[in-house]
């Protein structure tokens, strides 16, 4: 069955109207836009002045310090061990 003339244009105005839409403004979101980003950001941080502090090892024993670093820069030499998968075969297979 064909569509006729009338019928496509009511069809593709109908279309444009919905596209047209999309491109309205939205000052109620856009009043908020990246407030909840900013809220996360917040929550993530402990301590604002923590960029502050010039001495930011203050207390930690110089043994501790020096065997966490050791650590730290070996973890870096060592591969990574591989991860075997978990097989679970089902009941009375072998």
């Amino acid at each position: 069955m064909a569509i006729t003339t009338p019928c496509k244009g009511m069809a593709c105005a109908a279309l444009a109207g919905m596209l047209l839409c999309g491109c309205s403004t939205t000052p109620r979101f856009n009043e908020h836009f990246g407030q909840s980003v900013r809220a996360n950001v917040a929550a993530q941080v402990l301590d604002p002045a923590a960029a502050a502090n010039t001495n930011p090892a203050a207390g930690m024993d110089g043994a501790a310090a020096a065997i966490a670093h050791e650590r730290y820069q070996n973890s870096f030499k060592e591969p990574e061990k591989p991860v075997r998968p978990l097989v679970i075969s089902g009941a009375g297979s072998n």
